[in-house]
């Protein structure tokens, strides 16, 4: 799942985003309001942990924002200050969490975990199309009942088609979403081919049809019988 974390303190920022790299989430990272505030607007989140007090501005206007933009994404902030007013604005705006400032980052991982399978998947953490079986909290996929062995990227884009079924996604949307802000660093879009390729030869060696449609001249989709 592709995460921004905006924390002006610079230790605790990559701190925390090599705490959920570790956990095998996507992060990008931004340290003042003027570059998340650019970060909402080009690119789509499944989550964003944002902390109030930002140099250029406040981390309360970048949640209002990002609801404009997409309502789905999660949000969780984090903040020194521990006022209930605080807590009440922030979660009125759309906040879907408050962690007050110093916190242990083991629960940070938990409420992220438990905000996606509320968010994304209606509270499950065993999540199902067609034959497909995603254990989420344990990163393993089954199909028919038989457990597949994916590497990190070819789980990533499944989970992603599992959180857009039958949605067409584009090619530059998979590429975001597997390199986030070194997607420029792919000069073409073979890797994604590449990926796609081997995911579907590993579902259907199970005897299963094919799940991933080709959408000619877009991208792809998720669409079983």
């Amino acid at each position: 799942m592709k995460i921004l974390i905006i924390e002006d303190n610079l230790t605790l920022l990559d701190s925390i985003s090599s705490s959920l790299n570790g956990e095998k989430f996507l992060c990008e990272t931004a340290a003042d309001f003027n570059t998340a505030h650019e970060k909402i607007f080009l690119h789509e989140y499944d989550a964003v942990i944002v902390d109030i007090n930002l140099p250029g501005g406040s981390g309360l206007e970048i949640i209002r924002e990002l609801k404009k933009i997409n309502s789905k994404t999660g949000v969780i902030v984090i903040s020194a200050r521990d006022s209930t007013d605080n807590k009440v604005e922030g979660l009125e705006l759309g906040a879907d969490d408050y962690i007050t400032k110093p916190f242990d980052m083991v629960e940070l991982i938990a409420r992220i975990k438990a905000l996606m399978r509320r968010r994304i998947f209606a509270g499950n953490s065993n999540i199902s199309y067609g034959d497909i079986t995603i254990k989420t909290d344990s990163r393993e996929v089954f199909v028919k009942n038989e457990k597949i062995e994916l590497t990190k990227s070819e789980y990533d884009i499944l989970l992603f088609f599992f959180s857009n079924p039958q949605r067409v996604i584009t090619k530059e949307s998979i590429a975001e979403h597997i390199w986030g802000d070194n997607m420029d660093l792919a000069d073409s879009f073979d890797f994604i081919y590449s990926h796609i390729k081997n995911l579907r030869k590993k579902i259907t060696a199970q005897h299963t049809p094919d799940p991933i449609k080709a959408v000619y001249g877009i991208g792809y989709k998720l669409d079983t019988p």
